[in-house]
């Protein structure tokens, strides 16, 4: 073997024993103290392992809640400096400044101070580039804050008559333009949404407004969506906000799931989203189990993000708000390789650990249903998946066993949904891919490739729903097979597969 050989081994082994990228949450109350304190010392305990990637408390806030770097009050001192640059006609400096200050704005939590600083901003940009003649550049500043606010008034204490002037031709411009019917839904009614920090209504809504892009934030209460785009093209641009879900995200004091069940099949599911949406490949679940009586413990729930499995759990006993060293470090070994000392760390087997409520024999089924607003990765490759396959009996089917087949085939058939849906967002890629130009970004002009795009990013929404209801299901079947009597027919085994060349949906066995 040459040396070239060598080496490419050696690479390909570093790579298939590469850890995967994993980001620790805790669930639960996320103000306990307690639950903060362990999460981080735990996550402090992963980052410290060797090869170990980790997202940080910090890199998960940047990229889910960015913070402006100032408050209202530094970024008004900073606006007022640059209009002291616009007056000394420094205007290349004023218009830096301006925009550095528009970028912090968009950070600020949204209102009216928010929206009045925005729109400060956006007038003093058109002066500004109106005395470096740059007509079409001041006309666009005016847009920004007339496009969501026409009824916008200039003081002429402040304004020139001829400044004035152009503003109103910009209005009068943007009356006659066709409007695009923008509708804001959120799966928690009655939301107040936001569209570059100004409120324009509440959920559902529907706005006509000028195409497009517009930052937009949902709200309620103390629940509000993450930060987003959104482009408002053609005749229609329908919008649904999972704010059930991406409320219940905090990244303070650590990051977390809110969650009054904290081992729910919902909270795991929307940590499997949450994974998806931050690009890892594990998400780690850490939790407080308190029961009525008995020590407390502290778990971990380690879940796969493309297939949306639990991958393992295990916890160990503990007080206070500080771990223990030894039990931490054997749970951080669990974590990464399945293993550690059993009088440390207790794993839990088919539901048996200590702290795993056990459901009575007659509990319904918990199943999750898909959630088509999931921001989601498109997975890439082919989707085979087949339901573990129960043991052979004989006799009659208890109720139990027909919900087993009931959730079995609900999950093979959202999987089958899944293949054809990942075949279809393959076409439109492929597509898209040819549409390109030569630095691989799309045209600003191209509304086909403009229409892929979205196309593809709904596609993605709608595969992550399938992949996490499926899972759920599955999962939920074929616990309720094993949990129920033994003198049944022969088992049902769904198997499903997709590629390529095609999809494929099978049922095989006997009711």
């Amino acid at each position: 073997m040459n040396k070239i050989s060598i080496c490419a081994v050696f690479i390909l082994s570093l790579a298939v024993q590469a850890a995967p990228r994993r980001i620790v949450v805790a669930s639960g109350e996320c103000k306990d103290a307690e639950l903060s304190s362990q999460a981080r010392a735990f996550h402090e305990a992963l980052k410290a392992r060797q090869d170990q990637e980790v997202m940080s408390p910090a890199a998960f806030s940047e990229r889910l809640f960015p913070a402006s770097s100032g408050s209202f009050e530094d970024l008004q001192r900073q606006l007022d400096a640059a209009q002291d640059q616009f007056y000394e006609a420094r205007y290349a400096k004023a218009e830096q400044a301006i925009n550095d200050v528009l970028k912090e704005i968009s950070r600020l939590p949204v209102g009216d101070a928010r929206w009045q600083l925005y729109a400060n901003a956006q007038l003093l940009h058109a002066l500004n580039y109106r005395s470096m003649n740059k007509v079409k550049e001041s006309d666009a500043a005016f847009r920004n804050v007339l496009r969501l606010k026409p009824q916008h008034k200039l003081d002429p204490a402040l304004y020139a008559p001829s400044f004035r002037q152009a503003f109103e031709k910009v209005r009068g411009e943007l009356a006659k333009t066709r409007k695009v019917k923008l509708t804001v839904q959120s799966t928690l009614p009655a939301s107040e949404v936001y569209l570059d920090g100004l409120k324009v209504g509440q959920t559902p809504v529907t706005l006509g407004v000028i195409a497009g892009t517009y930052d937009i934030t949902v709200v309620k209460g103390s629940a509000a969506s993450f930060p987003r785009q959104i482009h408002a093209q053609g005749p229609d641009t329908p919008v649904l906000v999972d704010l059930a879900f991406e409320g219940s995200v905090s990244a303070s004091p650590f990051p977390c799931l809110a969650s009054s069940d904290k081992a729910d099949e919902r909270t795991l599911s929307h940590a499997v989203r949450l994974g998806g949406a931050l690009g890892v490949e594990e998400v780690i679940v850490m939790r407080l189990e308190r029961p009525s009586s008995g020590p407390n413990w502290f778990a971990a729930t380690v879940l796969n993000v493309e297939g949306g499995q639990k991958v393992r759990e295990g916890g160990f006993k503990t007080q206070g708000l500080d771990a223990p060293p030894d039990a931490l470090s054997a749970l951080v070994d669990f974590v990464t390789t399945g293993k550690a000392p059993a009088n440390l760390v207790v794993p839990n087997t088919n539901g048996n650990a200590p702290w795993v409520k056990q459901p009575s024999a007659d509990a319904p089924a918990i199943s999750t249903g898909p959630d088509f607003s999931a921001p989601h990765r498109l997975p890439e490759g082919s989707i085979a998946t087949t339901a573990p396959a129960p043991q052979p009996h004989s006799g009659p089917a208890s109720g139990l066993r027909v919900a087993s087949y009931v959730a079995l085939g609900a999950g093979a058939a959202a999987l089958g949904g899944a293949g054809v849906v990942r075949l279809m967002a393959q076409k439109d890629l492929n597509d898209l891919e040819k549409r390109l130009n030569a630095s691989g970004r799309i045209n600003a002009s191209d509304q086909e490739a403009l229409g892929l795009r979205n196309s593809l990013a709904s596609k993605g929404n709608l595969l992550t729903g399938l992949l996490v209801g499926s899972g759920a299901a599955l999962t939920t079947g074929a616990v309720l097979f094993f949990m129920s009597p033994s003198n049944g027919p022969p088992p049902v085994t769904p198997g499903v597969s997709a590629g390529p060349g095609g999809a494929s949906l099978s049922l095989s066995g006997s009711f």
